[in-house]
C-alpha cells in the first residue's frame, strides 16, 4: 500500500526542510558548535514542520557521529528514528491533547530520572503543548528548570501564548512560519516529477492556494488530485471540480462587469455560478482574493516576478488589464464590501440573495455616502474625461474641412444701445408706416438645443451631453439630501451648459421657482459628481420670460423680493402702450373700461374702470411701482397719457383716504 505523500516525503535532515531557514540554520550551527540547550519550544501554524524538525533534532542528537546537523542514517539510532523505522525507546513522543493532566506530568517526572537505555540523550517530544493543564505545567516546572544532563525537552505547539510563562522562559523559542508560494510550487513540481505524474501548470496555483502555506495540507490536496487523475494526468477542469474552487473564467467575467459598470453582465455571472453548483460563499471568497491580487498588481507592477502573485502567464495578462481598468478606490471599496458580505453570509439561509445584494452595492457607489464611494465616483469621472479627450484626439485628424462658422446670435441677446441718428432710405409711398418694437421688447422663443456631437467640446471639458449622461448620479446625491427637490428634478431637462451655468428646463413655473430656492443642494450634488461649481438657471419650457432667478452654488437670491423685476412696457408711437393681447401677432392699446393685462399677459382685472384685481387702480399702480423699483413719476413718463390718468386716480384716492 502506498504511503501518503506527506509521510513518504517527510524531511530526514534539516537541509530537506523547506521554507524554514530561519530555524534550521541556527539549530544546525548549534549542533556543530555543541552549544545545546536542555529545552526547546517550536511554535507555528499546522503542517509547517514543527514535529518533523523535533524528530530531526532528536535524530541528530543521538546519532553515533553526532551531535551533528547531518545524521549518518546508518547507525541503529538513525535507523530506528527514520520514517519507516520502529522507533527508539529513548525518544518518547507524548500527545498533550490526551496526556496533559497532572497525573501524566507526575509519571513523566518519575521516569525522567532513569538514564537512557542505548542512546546519548533521553528526549521527550511533547506535541500540542498548549493542551497541558496549568497543574501539569506546574508539576513539570522543576524538572524543566533543572533536568538531568541526559534529558532534553522539545515542546511543539500552535498556540505559544497558552504555554505557561515560567515554562516558556526556560526554553529556546523557535517560531515556524507558513511556506510562501514561490517556495512551495517548485517543491510540488519536483514531487510530481519524482512520482511520474503529469500535472497541468494551471493546477499548481490552485493546489498552493488550497494548502494555505501548509506543506502537509498542500501535499494532501495534491495526493487527492493524483489519486483521482486519469490517463491524461491532473487537468485543470478536474482540479476545479474536486477542489470546489470557482472557475477563473467566472471571476474574470465579474471583474470585467465591475470595471464596465454592467449590472446585466454581473448578475448573469451570478446566475452561471448558481447553475454550475458553486457555493456563493466560495465565489465571494475567490472574488475577494482576486481583488487582493489586483490591488497588489497596481501597487507592485513586478509582483509576479517577486512571487507575490502566482498564476499562468495568460491569466496574469488579463489581471494586469483588469487592474488598469479598475481604479484603486474602486478596488478598495469593492474589497471592503465583499469582506463585510462574507461576514454577513455566516449562517445565512439565502447566500445567493446576499451575493446579489453585495453586487448591487459594488455597482452603485452613489448609494453609499462614505468617502470610498466618493473616491470611486471621482475615478469614474476622471476616466470619462480621459476617454472624452482621447475620442477628441482621434476625431480631430478625420476633419477634412474647417467647421462651419457659428450662426449669428439673435438681436435680443445683444445689449440695447442708445438710439443713434441715422439716415434711412425713403419708403415707398404705397407702404403704410409700421411700428417697429424696440429690441428689449422682443422675447425670442427658445429653440430646441442641438445635440452635441462627439468630440465637439475641448478635451477634458464637460458639455451638456456629459451632464445628461451622469444626471442620474446627481439625482441620487440630491435624493439623500432633499427628496422633494429630487422629485422635482426628475421632470427637469438639462438644456445647455453655458460656461459656469447649467440651464434646466421645467414644465411648470412653480417647479422652477421651488428648485431655484434650493439651488444650493443641487450645486453641492453636482460638485460631488463632476468636481465643478456651477450655477443653475431654471427656465420654463417654451417661455424664457418665466425663468426663475439664477442662483449659484450655495448662494442666496440677488433681489430684495427674491424675484426678477418685470421688464418695463414698451411705448409705441404717439404714446401708446402695450395693453391686453390683441389679434394674432400684435398688441393693441387698452380702452377705458376694458380688462387690463399685466406684463406677462395675464388678466389683471375686469369690470368697472379703475378697478384692478378688486382694488383701486391707484393702489394697484402704487404696488406695481414699488415692485418694479420705479417711482410714480417714472411710471407716468413711460406710460404716457394713460399713466397720467391713472396717477391722477391714485392722487384722488389719496385725498379721499
Amino acid at each position: 500500500m502506498a504511503l501518503a505523500l506527506y509521510r513518504k516525503y517527510r524531511p530526514r535532515t534539516f537541509a530537506e526542510v523547506i521554507g524554514q531557514e530561519h530555524v534550521t540554520e541556527p539549530l544546525s550551527q548549534a549542533l556543530r558548535s555543541g552549544r545545546l540547550h536542555h529545552a526547546y519550544l517550536f511554535s507555528g501554524p499546522r503542517g509547517c514542520g514543527k514535529t518533523s524538525s523535533a524528530r530531526i533534532l532528536a535524530r541528530s542528537l543521538n546519532c553515533e557521529q553526532g551531535p551533528t546537523p547531518e545524521p549518518c542514517g546508518k547507525c541503529d539510532s538513525c535507523k530506528a528514528l527514520a520514517t519507516d523505522g520502529a522507533g527508539s525507546i529513548d525518544v518518547i513522543e507524548i500527545d498533550a491533547a490526551s496526556h496533559g493532566g497532572v497525573d501524566d506530568a507526575r509519571e513523566l517526572r518519575e521516569r525522567a530520572f532513569f538514564a537512557p537505555a542505548s542512546s546519548r540523550y533521553k528526549i521527550y517530544v511533547i506535541d500540542e503543548a498548549h493542551m497541558v493543564s496549568s497543574a501539569g505545567f506546574n508539576a513539570l516546572l522543576k524538572l524543566v528548570e533543572e533536568p538531568p544532563d541526559y534529558v532534553k525537552f522539545i515542546f511543539a505547539t500552535t498556540e505559544p501564548e497558552k504555554v505557561l510563562g515560567t515554562i516558556k522562559s526556560r526554553t529556546h523559542h523557535y517560531p515556524f512560519r507558513l511556506i510562501p508560494p514561490g517556495v512551495l510550487r517548485p517543491y510540488l513540481e519536483q514531487l510530481c516529477s519524482a512520482e511520474g505524474v503529469k500535472v497541468e501548470p494551471a493546477v499548481f496555483p490552485l493546489v498552493v492556494r488550497a494548502g494555505g502555506g501548509s506543506a502537509r495540507d498542500t501535499l494532501s490536496v495534491l495526493d487527492q488530485l493524483i489519486a483521482g487523475a486519469g490517463p491524461e494526468g491532473v487537468t485543470y477542469a478536474r482540479a476545479v471540480a474536486l477542489l470546489g474552487v470557482t472557475d477563473v473564467a467566472l471571476i474574470d467575467e465579474m471583474c470585467d462587469a465591475l470595471a464596465a459598470g454592467d449590472g446585466a453582465a454581473a448578475y448573469a455571472t451570478i446566475d452561471r455560478v448558481a447553475e454550475a453548483g458553486h457555493d456563493a460563499r466560495r465565489f465571494a471568497s475567490d472574488l475577494l482574493e482576486r481583488l487582493r491580487d489586483l490591488i497588489v498588481l497596481q501597487q507592485v507592477p513586478d509582483a509576479v516576478s517577486k512571487g507575490l502573485i502566482d498564476g499562468p502567464s495568460d491569466q496574469m495578462e488579463r489581471m494586469v488589464a483588469q487592474s488598469q481598468r479598475l481604479g484603486q478606490a474602486t478596488l478598495s471599496r469593492c474589497a471592503d464590501i465583499v469582506h463585510n458580505g462574507l461576514v454577513e453570509m455566516r449562517g445565512t439561509t439565502a447566500p445567493r440573495l446576499l451575493l446579489e445584494l453585495i453586487t448591487a452595492r459594488m455597482l452603485l457607489p452613489g448609494a453609499d455616502p462614505g468617502g470610498n464611494a466618493l473616491l470611486q465616483r471621482l475615478e469614474s469621472m476622471e476616466r470619462r474625461l480621459t476617454a472624452g479627450g482621447a475620442s477628441y484626439v482621434q476625431a480631430a485628424p478625420q476633419q477634412a474641412a474647417p467647421p462651419p462658422p457659428p450662426p449669428p446670435r439673435p438681436a435680443a441677446a445683444e445689449p440695447a444701445l442708445p438710439a443713434q441718428p441715422a439716415v434711412e432710405a425713403p419708403a415707398a409711398p404705397q407702404d403704410a408706416p409700421r411700428r417697429v418694437p424696440p429690441p428689449e421688447a422682443v422675447m425670442p422663443d427658445p429653440a430646441t438645443p442641438e445635440p452635441e456631437r462627439p468630440g465637439s467640446s475641448p478635451p477634458g471639458q464637460l458639455d451638456a451631453a456629459a451632464v445628461r449622461r451622469s444626471w442620474s448620479e446627481v439625482l441620487d446625491m440630491v435624493n439623500h439630501r432633499n427628496k422633494r427637490i429630487a422629485a422635482l428634478l426628475r421632470n427637469a431637462t438639462v438644456r445647455d451648459l453655458d460656461g459656469d451655468a447649467v440651464v434646466l428646463t421645467f414644465q411648470y413655473p412653480v417647479h422652477a421657482q421651488m428648485v431655484a430656492k434650493e439651488a444650493a443642494v443641487l450645486a453641492d450634488a453636482a460638485y460631488e459628481v463632476f468636481g465643478a461649481r456651477w450655477e443653475f438657471r431654471c427656465e420654463v419650457a417654451g417661455d424664457q420670460r418665466a425663468a426663475a432667478p439664477t442662483w449659484g452654488g450655495g448662494g442666496v437670491p440677488g433681489g430684495g423680493a427674491g424675484r426678477p423685476a418685470p421688464p418695463p412696457p414698451a411705448a409705441g408711437p404717439a404714446g401708446e402702450t402695450r395693453g391686453a393681447p390683441g389679434a394674432k401677432g400684435g398688441t393693441r392699446p387698452e380702452a377705458p373700461g376694458e380688462p387690463r393685462h399685466d406684463e406677462r399677459g395675464r388678466l389683471a382685472g375686469a369690470g368697472a374702470p379703475g378697478r384692478v384685481r378688486g382694488r383701486p387702480a391707484g393702489v394697484a399702480q402704487s404696488a406695481q411701482c414699488a415692485y418694479g423699483r420705479r417711482t410714480a413719476k417714472g411710471a407716468a413718463e413711460s406710460r404716457g397719457q394713460d399713466g397720467r390718468q391713472r396717477l391722477g386716480g391714485r392722487t384722488a384716492l389719496g385725498s379721499r383716504l
